[in-house]
């Protein structure tokens, strides 16, 4: 395809535009500081020539001289055009220092007052542009930047080629651009040939979903629904410059196009796209109409839809390059989804109706027929309403909410007003269809269309629940809709109960209340069971349940056993509020971990069946959770990308995404990315007004920064979670598991007292609760302070019992943390057995960031055992005036340790042994380490 210029981005580059393209623009740009040469590739509009841009801007600055060009098509046809660009502003100063054979025929080709052509002064030619690059490169580095090598005229590309053949050795690299079109291109290998030896070849290929997002975004088009970018992504392929000029047109339409309406293509994509159209016959380009509204093309359905030479009429397109040609694939594909949308855009209404209504019948699909026939009318029709009822249905059924919403949506436009069921009831379950497939945005303006028009008490009430639903965790955006939801339900108790059952979510994400939070929910069952509303009962009772679990509360188990009682609701069993999920939440937090993976995984299991986001994405992350306290770290840090992934796709719990991949990244994978999402997820938090899941995020920032080397930080992250928690009301420490992280890092700072505060307050709740892998995590952390006070006797036997515990639980990761504190507290070295189990647990649980942890301490370990310390303090008995922590760390410098070995043995960090120290120094009224060992020699003698 041919780009014009009005579609190329401006010479100005954006670092924005590079979006999407970091992991290549930073192999690209190692490949140039290392002395190489790039070359870019990829589709029209795919952003070569953006990154080439960026590239050129980042890189050139450390070349002495930067030769550019820029062909087109248009002027392809002249030769040594090209040539011109790239040297004609250094002619003159290379010009004296070439052969005269060679300054002349070059003078002639570049000024055009001679008749030089690569015929009649070939070599010279060729020997000039070689010789010239090779003296711009005595003075210092050369870049030579060529975009669009696919248009360079012949001769410029075949000097350009011969030179850069030749130029190994010399400090002359190429960045270049060309579009080639399939992944093994012609094209592209002969331009790979023309470059220097050891080139890059980087392929630029299509944007994700999430990415195009996030250029619509940078470009001004942030407020596009989700649901239009998802369909911006399809149609544009993920091609940058499609994907942009579909968010213009649409930013240019004063109102949006309606659910199962095409995206306006604008003129400049049609003209791109379409400008072999007219080379097709009037059938043909009738029979690619069929094709472009059909969902699944295939021959045989075109032929059932009327078009008898469909075989033929494709095979032409394909020879256009508007299809694409796959021999053994059945179906009719388009070689850019773009073809397709702007095909059907370009035909006239009448002739796609005509279309649609070839394949209403030709249709095997009763959603597909069901569909066609919708559309191959207008006005309002009974039977066709029905019948489109029916196929959302079944779309329902088959775990396909989206497709249902649309059907559901298209049903209500042709359901007359006095039909039963009325068009906003269809419009109703047309949006809690879209809430099931994550379109939120569907689904908030679907009910607000409902409340401008609707005055019964039920559909009102039942458009303001969805409206609250599609908030998710930004509840406190739609504080006044409470009371006007509240003022629709009157006196029903069955209306009512939908309200105060959101009430009670009210109270938990925004207030932060649990103990509001339970009593609204336990009313909003009462109301519920009045009204004779199941599902809204199992669904209060499994919220009351979970509060009950998180708080600790005694009634827990009991709530969950109501939730789960029969008759059950089949939409409530599987639902990630529902009773499944609460029971779920007990058993994992009850140190069942293998239970608790059956459960997850078998609704995980039938979520994904019926199509629900909002529950996918919950399931995947109970599940990432479980693996993680099971110490399978690979695979949580797997299922939490991809919660991740898909909660940034739907817009759907993205915060608490954020924080479980920060939890497993931390453990598993890159605790940069891990710092980077936990502090993602606070920020988020913070915005929403969400309490709940602020102190899980904070829990996952500060775990992360005590893998990270940063106990000071975790001790300013969890202090506010100790803090937020006591206010929230909630005791259960199994909640979170910060408790133990805390105190290891207090002990870090020198801070034992505070450290053994935590662990009493949280052993007395872990013991009244049965929470049996946090009791052992707290023994491990009460081994930590207790060698910090010099009992190391006392802390080995507790770690290792802690050990045992952990690893009989099943909590392989906090086994390995066990392990590696008794192999510090003994003071090993490479080749120890405590640090060859230590690495061997870290291994298993595929743990990278610890295992990096374990070989830091095997550098700075200390030879001999770590029960000499106490020794060594008596030579400093009578020094009263030190604190506990600052004896320790004297008696060490005594002994002749550095301040990393100290931080080793004390399980501090440096920073802490530092301070120390400077305390130390001030008390006894000394200036340096030498003089501690003075005075204590001292101290000894008398």
């Amino acid at each position: 395809m041919t780009v014009r210029r009005d579609f190329q981005e401006p010479a100005r580059c954006r670092p924005d535009l590079v979006i999407g393209r970091e992991e290549l623009f930073a192999g690209a740009r190692d490949q140039l500081a290392s002395g190489g040469s790039v070359l870019l590739h990829g589709p029209a509009g795919i952003g070569k020539s953006t990154v080439l841009r960026a590239l050129a801007e980042e890189y050139g600055a450390t070349a002495r001289t930067v030769l550019r060009c820029s062909a087109t098509e248009s002027e392809s046809h002249l030769p040594f055009l090209a040539l011109a660009d790239l040297l004609g502003l250094v002619l003159d100063d290379v010009s004296p220092r070439l052969p005269v054979a060679q300054r002349t025929a070059l003078e002639s080709a570049l000024t055009g007052r001679g008749e030089s052509s690569l015929q009649r002064d070939g070599l010279a030619l060729r020997l000039a542009v070689l010789s010239a690059l090779r003296a711009l490169a005595a003075e210092g580095g050369v870049l030579v930047v060529a975009d669009d090598l696919q248009w360079l005229d012949p001769a410029s590309a075949e000097l350009l080629g011969f030179a850069a053949r030749r130029l190994e050795g010399t400090p002359v690299q190429l960045l270049c651009a060309v579009r080639t079109e399939g992944q093994e291109s012609q094209e592209y290998d002969r331009h790979l040939r023309a470059c220097p030896p050891g080139t890059l070849a980087v392929r630029l290929g299509a944007l994700s979903r999430t990415q195009v997002a996030q250029l619509l975004d940078h470009r001004g088009h942030g407020s596009l629904p989700r649901s239009t970018v998802r369909e911006i992504h399809r149609t544009s392929g993920g091609n940058p410059l499609f994907a942009l000029e579909l968010g213009r047109a649409l930013a240019e339409r004063p109102t949006p196009p309606r659910p199962g309406e095409p995206l306006p293509v604008p003129t400049s994509l049609r003209a791109l796209v379409l400008s072999r159209l007219d080379m097709l016959s009037v059938e043909a380009r009738r029979t690619l109409l069929v094709a472009s509204a059909g969902a699944r093309p295939t021959p045989a359905l075109l032929h059932a839809a009327g078009r008898e030479n469909a075989e033929a009429e494709c095979a032409q397109a394909a020879e256009l390059g508007l299809l694409a040609t796959e021999p053994d694939a059945p179906a009719v594909r388009f070689a850019h989804p773009l073809i397709s949308a702007a095909l059907y855009a370009e035909a006239p209404a009448h002739e796609r109706r005509a279309a649609h209504a070839a394949l209403s019948t030709a249709a095997s699909d009763p959603i597909e027929r069901a569909r066609h026939l919708a559309l191959a009318s207008s006005g309002t029709d009974p039977e066709v309403a029905a019948r489109l009822a029916e196929a959302a249905a079944l779309a329902r059924d088959r775990g396909a909410p989206s497709v249902a919403a649309h059907l559901g949506l298209l049903a209500a436009r042709r359901t007359p007003a006095d039909s039963a069921p009325s068009p906003e009831e269809r419009r109703l379950q047309a949006a809690e269809d879209a809430i099931t497939a994550g379109e939120l945005d569907l689904a908030r303006d679907i009910a607000r269309e409902v409340l401008s028009r609707a005055s019964v008490p039920a559909d009102r009430v039942r458009a303001w629940i969805i409206v609250i639903d599609s908030a998710g965790h930004t509840m406190a955006e739609v504080d006044a809709v409470f009371p006007q939801a509240l003022a629709d339900a009157g006196d029903d108790p069955r209306l009512l109960g939908l309200v105060h059952y959101q009430l009670a979510w009210r109270a938990l994400i925004v207030e932060g209340d649990f103990t509001d939070a339970r009593e609204a929910a336990a009313h909003a069952a009462e109301l519920a069971a009045r009204g004779e509303d199941r599902r809204t009962e199992l669904l209060s009772l499994a919220f009351q349940a979970q509060t009950e679990t998180l708080m600790g509360h005694p009634e827990a188990p009991r709530t969950i056993k109501r939730a789960l009682k029969e008759p059950q609701d089949p939409r409530v069993a599987w639902h990630h509020n529902g009773a499944g999920s609460a029971r779920f939440r007990w058993l994992v937090m009850g140190d069942q971990l293998t239970e608790a993976r059956a459960t997850v995984t078998a609704l995980l299991r039938e979520v994904r069946r019926r199509g629900s986001v909002e529950s996918e994405v919950h399931f995947l992350r109970g599940l990432a959770e479980t693996e993680l306290r099971a110490g399978h770290c690979g695979r949580a840090l797997e299922l939490a990308r991809d919660s991740l992934r898909l909660a940034r796709d739907s817009g759907i719990g993205e915060t608490a995404s954020a924080m479980l991949t920060s939890l497993a990244e931390a453990s598993g994978g890159d605790v940069d990315r891990a710092l980077a999402l936990a502090r993602e997820a606070v920020e988020h938090a913070e915005e929403d007004g969400d309490q709940m899941y602020l102190s899980r995020a904070l829990g996952a920032l500060g775990y992360a920064q005590l893998v990270a080397g940063d106990p000071a930080g975790t001790v300013r992250s969890l202090r506010r979670v100790r803090r937020l928690e006591l206010g929230l009301g909630i005791t259960d420490p199994a909640r979170g598991r910060w408790q133990g992280d805390l105190a290891e890092a207090l002990v870090r700072i020198g801070e034992p007292a505070e450290a053994q505060d935590v662990i009493d307050t949280s052993r007395e709740h872990a013991l009244r609760l049965d929470r049996e892998s946090v009791l052992a995590v707290l023994d491990r952390s009460e081994a930590l302070v207790r060698a910090a006070q010099g009992d190391l006797e006392a802390a080995a036997a507790q770690l290792t019992s802690a050990q045992h515990r952990l690893g009989k639980l099943g909590y392989g990761l906090e086994e390995a943390r066990a392990a590696f504190a008794l192999a510090r507290l003994h003071g090993g070295r490479p080749g120890s057995s405590a640090y060859d189990e230590a690495t061997r647990m870290f291994r298993r649980c595929r743990a990278l960031p610890w295992l990096r942890q374990v070989d830091e301490s095997l550098t700075t370990a200390e030879p001999g055992p770590a029960l000499a310390v106490p020794d060594a303090l008596e030579g400093l008995a009578g020094l009263e005036v030190l604190a506990s922590m600052e004896r320790q760390v004297a008696a060490l410098v005594m002994e002749g340790a550095t301040n990393r070995e100290i931080a080793a043995r004390l399980f501090i960090s440096v920073k802490t042994v530092e301070a120390t120290l400077t305390r130390v120094y001030r008390k006894l009224g000394i200036r340096s380490r030498v003089d501690i060992v003075r005075l204590a020699a001292a101290r000894r003698a008398k």
